[in-house]
């Protein structure tokens, strides 16, 4: 999924104090519109709440194992949905996770929530408004006998809708809509609180989202919400995926490093991992050492979505021509070629 860059504009100017999703709430509130650059702070919000429910409720990725968020009562997912999201964040094989995902049951909003994820990567607006309507649809069914994933999945669908709305509408027609999707957020989320508060699988979206608003809001302490994600999230590999993001957008450069050397540890034929890496090499101004691992992400890019293999062929491109020392006009005009053609 789209990295975590910065949090939707429509509501930062509200919450310059906070950095909680109590925050966010309040900020809905004050309904302000923002400038134009919320949309793009929307669509990635949105894609980040959708991946922090896909991440919180993959933990049961290999079939038959025991809940490992829970030492009692375990939730039962469709085997089909797990080993999707196994095959979408821990080997970064999008392809294989889109296949898996025809046969999934379409009783499991998982499966609905990465099928609206996938659409959104490739630009299919049509495909998200399908997938975000199934999301809905198959998480109202799953309240009868799991209140707490149920409402879980009707704030992602909310945010997906959200995402979808701004797509087809524009910031300005949607805002008013927009504003109502992120109240409905706030209300499941709620909803799944009060069935039981230290829930780990709640408490793992929650510090998630608290996670990239501590990031990208203004005057906020990201360090408060990092230490509360490193509590209470698992497994270690998505643990350090998020860290390593987060580092990086805090230009904490060196522990984004470790970080994403650990989640690589457990993932080394990930793409996404393989590139987040050289990102973080290159910012650190290690652009050398960065090439391999474009190279390597590069290999496998037929297994990524469009929209990231295109931005991954024109970094390394970009990085590589300055090694080069090419002149920048000329090195644009090329990478932008290796872009089209990723």
């Amino acid at each position: 999924m789209r990295h975590m860059r910065h949090v939707n504009q429509l509501i930062q100017h509200c919450v310059l104090h906070r950095h909680s999703l109590e925050g966010l709430e309040a900020s809905v509130q004050c309904g302000d519109s923002g400038p134009s650059r919320g949309q793009q702070g929307w669509q990635k919000a949105a894609t980040s709440a959708l991946g922090s429910v896909a991440i919180a409720l993959s933990f049961f990725a290999a079939p038959g194992l025991a809940d490992p968020f829970r030492n009692s009562s375990p939730r039962p997912i469709d085997p089909q949905a797990e080993a999707a999201f196994e095959a979408l964040f821990k080997q970064g094989d999008y392809v294989t996770a889109a296949e898996l995902l025809q046969t999934a049951s379409e009783d499991e909003p998982l499966t609905h929530g990465m099928r609206a994820s996938i659409a959104y990567l490739n630009g299919d607006n049509g495909s998200l408004g399908t997938h975000a309507a199934l999301t809905r649809a198959a998480a109202e069914r799953l309240l009868e006998r799991d209140a707490l994933r149920g409402n879980l999945y009707l704030a992602s669908a909310n945010f997906l809708e959200g995402a979808q709305v701004i797509e087809e509408r524009g910031l300005a027609a949607a805002t008013p809509s927009v504003l109502g999707k992120l109240q409905q957020v706030f209300t499941h989320l709620r909803r799944a609180e009060a069935e039981d508060p230290n829930d780990p699988e709640l408490n793992l979206l929650r510090g998630f989202m608290d996670l990239m608003l501590a990031v990208n809001l203004p005057f906020s302490n990201p360090n408060q919400a990092i230490a509360r994600f490193q509590e209470n999230a698992a497994p270690s590999y998505l643990v350090n995926r998020g860290l390593a993001i987060a580092y990086r957008d805090l230009d904490q450069q060196e522990s984004a490093l470790e970080a994403v050397e650990q989640a690589l540890a457990e993932t080394p034929n990930n793409p996404e991992m393989l590139y987040l890496k050289a990102q973080i090499l290159v910012r650190l101004g290690r652009q050398e050492e960065s090439l391999p691992l474009f190279n390597q992400a590069l290999e496998l890019r037929e297994q990524l979505p469009v929209s990231i293999r295109r931005n991954l062929a024109w970094e390394g491109c970009r990085t590589t021509n300055r090694i080069n020392r090419i002149p920048d006009e000329q090195s644009r005009n090329q990478c932008r070629v290796v872009r089209r053609e990723a």
